[in-house]
């Protein structure tokens, strides 16, 4: 961002933990999304290299792909433009190319803003702690000194199409040819889905599976005209959900904006949690791992899943590895581990075969396979995987975040609770009844609440007791 009186560029405001996100026409430009391109080449010195860059729906990705490009080239590396993708897209592309890249997206966010994911080769995540900070320095360089000076040899911009090679990746993965005929209701909320669902899931490039496929909000529309492309809030699964009613589906499959996160809802238009999602996935990644002769496969867990995660792991033979929030977590600790798959109470889930990196897609055909090959409806067969009561996240506003939770410690002081402090701090009753995690927010004055219980009645007494003392 500049001052009229300084013409100094402080990126600070759009560069986060893991990407960069903004308002389009204040901290995101075209001009400081070259130089972000040209420092991007520099700091993982990939001059002579291949960078891949792609963007989504919204009307300013076009621009800033070809600026970033234009950066980059600059700098010397050979720029492959992917036009339309969604993120799991350039993890595909940056692993099966084995190159580096970036994508243009803001994810779920309102219309006005976009934003920058980027990865190295092989698709290994770039966050403030293994280059951002770096590339940001460097733009702001470039910026400040109002050039970007050429490399001795300017590099190369070419056109690369990965979709029909992201479909069939992912159809070795999951094999849907078999399944029963399912009916599939899939809102794309105007996001990318609407493009990678009839390369995948449909027939637009690739033989037609056993899938019928009802399309809700297929076109790319950045403006987001029917609902927010973030499935995470339940007001915009209610569309989706009356849908799977009135076409008698068998499920229906929700997309953020990029596609990169996927949630679920059975036969009856009632969500199936993404603990229960984990936990079905889990499943057929740890036989699918036996099968190979991998003797306990990893699973990778946030704290916020279920409980019921990792004692199906156990029960099934693997080993369970819990982590906190946050996909860079999750990604590392699946890299460290050598874990087959990893899944967050957000619907992010991770797997070995993708890179380590997520897939909503790759998931959602997960599900598709483990519910059409038995004939049960989705309700029954989520049940198993959800055997205890949930409150979701409930945020409270508070200033002073630290006071609150002492609050609640010193309350739950007299009972025989454990509390841990991985991330937030997870309280856990010595008789498995119940666990709550209270988390304060990096980015916002909330402290975050999570309850699961043994039965509903428990859950929403501890619910409101911690609420109660939070909010007091």
């Amino acid at each position: 961002m500049t001052t009229d009186q300084t013409k100094t560029f402080d990126l600070s405001a759009s560069f986060k933990a893991y990407d960069v996100r903004g308002i389009v026409g204040q901290s995101i430009t075209a001009e400081i999304v070259e130089a972000v391109g040209a420092a991007f080449v520099d700091v993982l010195d990939l001059a002579g290299q291949t960078v891949l860059v792609g963007g989504d729906m919204r009307p300013s990705s076009p621009e800033f792909a070809k600026a970033f490009a234009n950066g980059a080239a600059a700098r010397g590396a050979n720029v492959q433009l992917l036009d339309l993708i969604s993120t799991d897209e350039l993890y595909y592309a940056c692993g099966a190319l084995n190159a580096a890249g970036a994508t243009f997206t803001a994810s779920h966010n309102p219309a006005e803003y976009n934003g920058i994911k980027m990865a190295k080769a092989g698709a290994v995540p770039i966050s403030s702690e293994t280059g951002l900070k770096e590339i940001q320095a460097r733009a702001e360089e470039y910026l400040n000194t109002g050039t970007i000076p050429a490399a001795g040899t300017t590099g190369l911009i070419g056109v690369h199409d990965v979709l029909k090679g992201y479909a069939e990746y992912l159809r070795t993965l999951v094999d849907l040819r078999g399944s029963r005929p399912l009916k599939v209701v899939v809102d794309a909320g105007n996001g990318m889905a609407g493009l990678t669902t009839p390369a995948v899931l449909g027939d637009a490039l690739l033989p037609k599976l056993p899938l019928d496929i009802v399309p809700l909000y297929f076109e790319l529309d950045g403006s987001f005209p029917n609902h927010p492309a973030n499935p995470l809030e339940p007001e915009n699964l209610r569309d989706l959900q009356a849908a799977v009613v009135e076409h008698g589906a068998d499920i229906g499959l929700a997309f953020d904006g990029d596609a990169d996160r996927c949630f679920v809802i059975d036969e009856k238009g009632d969500p199936v949690s993404p603990s229960a999602i984990t936990g079905m996935v889990a499943r057929r990644e740890i036989a699918r791992a036996q099968g190979l002769g991998e003797a306990t496969p990893t699973i990778i867990h946030n704290l916020l899943t279920s409980r019921a995660v990792p004692e199906l792991v156990a029960r099934h033979g693997g080993r369970a590895v819990r982590t906190r929030v946050g996909h860079s977590f999750i990604k590392a600790d699946m890299a460290a581990e050598g874990a087959v798959f990893g899944g967050e109470h957000s619907a992010h889930f991770y797997f070995r075969d993708f890179w380590n990196a997520d897939t909503g897609m790759l998931a959602a055909m997960h599900v598709l396979a483990a519910l059409g090959e038995q004939q049960g409806p989705l309700s029954e067969l989520g049940r198993e995987y959800e055997p205890y009561r949930s409150s979701g996240e409930i945020n409270s506003e508070i200033e002073d975040k630290a006071a609150a939770v002492e609050r609640v410690r010193q309350d739950f002081d007299s009972e025989d609770v454990e509390v841990d402090h991985l991330d937030g701090s997870t309280f856990i009753a010595a008789d498995g009844s119940y666990w709550f995690n209270l988390r304060p927010s990096n980015t916002e004055p909330f402290l975050r609440l999570n309850v699961e219980a043994t039965d509903t009645a428990t859950m929403e007494r501890v619910r409101d007791r911690v609420l109660a003392l939070v909010r007091g």
